[in-house]
């Protein structure tokens, strides 16, 4: 029903603002993401969703569209609500929600303050597809641990080991640690072989 408000920012905190549209202020909710991203300048757009309940209807703003879309597949989940999604929107920005939905990172999505891993991975259930669709990712993992990965294994191989076994170690140490260095990997690596 609102697409978006544009007027002047009369008030702002990090979960919402007010903004000026023509004599009328709107309180609008935000998440951290956008609250980052809000212009020093007295006048704003913002991209709006209107959520209407039978006792409240509630603006959600956001600085950009991508993160509004994103929020529009949250709430479609089973058991996430706007409340959640704005607090996701908060924890991680929307390119690291995508990823990891993407990727298929229960971890990521459940290091959410309120997510449990059945919630988590609804969420990648329901919305990997659409997800790979619409941003249009590869279901490779698009965490930099590929590279990491890669490195340690060439590493591992100059060493002398044999690649198979080597490859196994890494991806084992890779699951419990995905964000490991190229040294943290080989050391442990090194212990297991």
């Amino acid at each position: 029903m609102i697409a978006h408000l544009q007027g002047k920012l009369v008030e702002k905190s990090p979960t919402q603002i007010v903004i000026d549209c023509g004599g009328v202020g709107y309180d609008v909710h935000i998440s951290l993401h956008t609250y980052s991203l809000l212009p020093n300048s007295d006048f704003i757009k913002v991209f709006t969703y209107l959520q209407i309940k039978e006792d409240a209807h509630t603006l959600f703003g956001f600085i950009e569209k991508s993160e509004r879309e994103i929020f529009k597949l949250l709430i479609s989940v089973s058991g996430i609500g706007a409340g959640i999604a704005r607090t996701m929107l908060s924890s991680l920005d929307p390119k690291q929600i995508t990823n990891a939905i993407a990727s298929g990172d229960v971890g990521t999505v459940q290091s959410i303050k309120g997510i449990g891993s059945k919630t988590a991975q609804r969420v990648i259930l329901d919305l990997k597809d659409k997800v790979l669709k619409l941003y249009d990712l590869d279901e490779v993992s698009m965490s930099q641990s590929n590279t990491n990965r890669d490195e340690a294994l060439s590493a591992l191989e100059v060493l002398g080991f044999v690649r198979k076994a080597s490859e196994k170690v890494i991806e084992k140490i890779i699951k419990e640690d995905p964000d490991a260095s190229v040294e943290s990997i080989i050391k442990q690596a090194l212990k297991s072989l």
